[in-house]
């Protein structure tokens, strides 16, 4: 699996100053929906309901978001990089400020867990998360996920 196979160039979104954890995923929410017609709050429901199971805060100001929902039928990525980093009670206590949201199809067990590993490579090497910081557009942070 390849970052371009779940994800598009305009599923790279810089998000402005958010308060908390909840008002990042509902922006979270609204920029996927508007990426891949989904329903805003059936994201946002998804997600919170995971999110609600332990933090996806991994560790080095990043964080999985990961939800399945009935609405899709194959696996949709989306990549944030915060202006400002906020508290998602990671395991590491640091705050995040990149992330890939996925939401996957009800009965996507392969696919589900190969996107997960995938977001989840990138977001733990090193060199790979210095490029997304030092990245200003979407489409820098696009042609470095694609790279990877």
């Amino acid at each position: 699996m390849k970052i371009s196979d779940i994800m598009h160039e305009k599923a790279v979104v810089l998000v402005g100053e958010v308060a908390n954890k909840r008002q990042l995923l509902q922006e979270l929410a609204k920029k996927t929906s508007e990426v891949c017609a989904i329903n805003e709050r059936t994201i946002f429901d998804a997600i919170s309901e995971r999110e609600n199971l332990g933090s996806t805060g991994f560790g080095f100001g990043t964080a999985l978001p990961h939800a399945r929902s009935s609405e899709t039928s194959k696996v949709l990525g989306l990549f944030a990089k915060l202006e400002k980093p906020v508290d998602f009670e990671s395991i590491d206590g640091k705050p995040v400020d990149l992330l890939f949201l996925l939401l996957s199809p009800e009965n996507s067990g392969a696919d589900h867990l190969s996107a997960l590993a995938l977001c989840s490579a990138i977001l733990k090497d090193e060199q790979a998360r210095q490029r997304l910081h030092k990245a200003q557009t979407p489409k820098e942070i696009y042609d470095i996920l694609i790279a990877f």
